[in-house]
């Protein structure tokens, strides 16, 4: 190969594991930095730290290539997708397994070093992250789903900072289901029409008419499954006013996805960066605060 071949062939490896659209790594690491500072009281251990936030930009690469492979053949009938590498056979589906294969190696080589129960944690993540992409043929909610496998590196945290996964991580793991549910039905509006010509499954599908107040329901959902982990955590106002900032952010996305159009419908999927932040930043600012008194 020339080097030319070589740069082409490692861009259409790059934006196969979707690096080109960090937002995914940002909502599947929100939720794992959540866990990580509630289990670790502020403190996280930094070598965990490292692993879980190395681990989810692997899973999430190794995810994306799973997806593709799984989709191969709808994606060339969508718009939004019909130029991904796959589908314009810039990368073979041979070549894509043997990236999403080693991907998945690395990310479980690194769970390795953590416990037992954190290693068994990660293999129902791996088995998560593989069967997800058949959900949509089938199941009228894989944003639900979808979910799950985003927050399970919430349980996996737990298992390795405090040895047992405790009430509140699957408290959070709940709130996280509803806040994906929120997130991907406003991804899954944009793609409505193409998802019902070829016969897959959404949310957005599945509410119907009823779909921004679904999403709007979600959103009230997460809110308040925080809300109630930060009563049985014993948090102050700092956490508090981490979720009135995400709540504004939920009401900012009310206003962009009401009449349904796409690009806003896009843009509002896009923000939820913010809501994530916004409660991170709630625990971060509330643990400081205890550290000083």
């Amino acid at each position: 190969m020339t080097v030319k071949e070589i740069i082409q062939k490692l861009n259409a490896y790059h934006r196969l594991m979707r690096l080109d659209k960090p937002i995914g790594i940002l909502l599947l690491l929100w939720p794992t930095l959540w866990g990580l500072f509630i289990a670790g009281k502020g403190e996280p251990d930094w070598i965990i730290s490292l692993i879980f936030v190395a681990g989810t930009l692997l899973m999430r690469s190794a995810g994306c290539v799973m997806n593709d492979i799984a989709d191969s053949q709808y994606d060339g009938l969508v718009a939004r997708t019909q130029y991904r590498p796959l589908v314009t056979n810039e990368v073979s589906k041979k070549e894509a397994y043997i990236l999403a294969g080693s991907l998945s190696l690395i990310a479980f080589s690194m769970v390795c070093m953590l416990n037992t129960l954190s290693i068994k944690l990660s293999l129902v993540g791996m088995l998560l992250a593989i069967s997800y992409p058949f959900t949509k043929r089938f199941f009228p909610m894989p944003q639900a789903y979808l979910g799950v496998a985003f927050g399970w590196g919430i349980p996996m945290v737990f298992a390795a900072i405090l040895g047992y996964v405790p009430p509140v991580a699957w408290l959070l793991l709940l709130a996280n289901i509803s806040w994906a549910i929120a997130y991907d039905t406003e991804y899954a509006m944009v793609d409505r029409e193409d998802d019902l010509k070829i016969g897959i499954q959404s949310s957005a599908i599945t509410f119907g008419r009823f779909d921004v107040l679904a999403v709007m329901c979600c959103y009230i959902v997460t809110l308040l499954l925080l809300a109630l982990t930060g009563q049985l955590l014993g948090l102050g106002y700092a956490y508090y006013m981490g979720l009135a900032l995400a709540a504004s952010v939920a009401i900012h996305h009310y206003f962009l996805i009401r009449q349904r159009e796409k690009t806003n419908c896009f843009k509002a999927f896009l923000a939820n960066n913010w809501f994530g932040f916004s409660v991170f930043m709630g625990l971060a600012a509330q643990y400081l605060m205890s550290a000083k008194i």
